[in-house]
């Protein structure tokens, strides 16, 4: 058994506690998101798209850095949050920030591969019986995309645990604060004789990954074994 320390255990609860409220957080925008770009008519969809899957190409760093950029003090976003009395730069907050937006468009792309493999008969049927946009949504679209929700949630939660790239830049490396596992792993592996905890460390990681895939398995069967009862 490691020895791990009070930091790794902290690690371990904030990388939790971040992958848990990015994908909470995300979970309403991405599914409002994947609406529009399938089933919405507004024009420039194509660029929609592209800026909801720009953080899939661009390296995580730049995405940290625009977000400090946008988020600090002098940003123009950090400047009226600095108004508000609220800081997020460097704090937990901001690593839930980095995770966010590096997994959105993840959660997305899920989503919306599930709103797409709906039968658009069902969709036009509940229109023709005068229902309107809303109860199409909630009655309709929302149901039958549920296994697409979880998927994409699962896709998040997990790239939010591993994300590192962003987080360093925009909310620091801080043990207690904004340590996340990554995070220590970065530090085992600069320290002379780190190596077992930070294998200990990425064991821990791997478990917390395959713990999600499992709990999303057992979700997506639990409903099946629900719409065919």
């Amino acid at each position: 058994m490691p020895d791990f320390t009070p930091a790794d255990y902290q690690a371990m609860l904030l990388s939790a506690k971040v992958a848990f409220t990015a994908t909470l957080l995300s979970l309403p925008l991405g599914f409002a998101v994947a609406w529009l770009l399938v089933f919405s008519r507004v024009p420039g969809k194509a660029l929609i798209d592209g800026i909801v899957n720009l953080p899939l190409v661009l390296p995580p760093v730049v995405v940290g850095y625009l977000l400090l950029l946008a988020m600090g003090s002098q940003g123009w976003l950090g400047g009226v949050l600095d108004a508000w009395g609220v800081r997020v730069i460097f704090t937990w907050k901001a690593a839930v920030l980095a995770s966010m937006v590096v997994g959105f468009p993840l959660l997305v792309r899920a989503i919306r591969l599930g709103m797409e493999s709906i039968d658009t008969h069902l969709i036009q049927a509940s229109r023709t019986l005068g229902a309107p946009w809303y109860d199409t949504l909630f009655t309709v679209i929302l149901p039958l995309s549920t296994r697409a929700l979880i998927a994409g949630a699962t896709l998040m939660f997990a790239r939010s645990l591993g994300e590192f790239g962003a987080t360093i830049i925009v909310a620091g490396n801080i043990p207690g604060v904004t340590q996340t596992i990554p995070l220590a792993i970065f530090d085992y592996t600069n320290t002379p004789g780190g190596d077992r905890m930070a294998l200990a460390l990425c064991l821990v990681s791997i478990a917390l990954a395959l713990a999600v895939l499992l709990f999303n398995e057992g979700l997506v069967k639990r409903r099946e074994r629900g719409v065919r009862s």
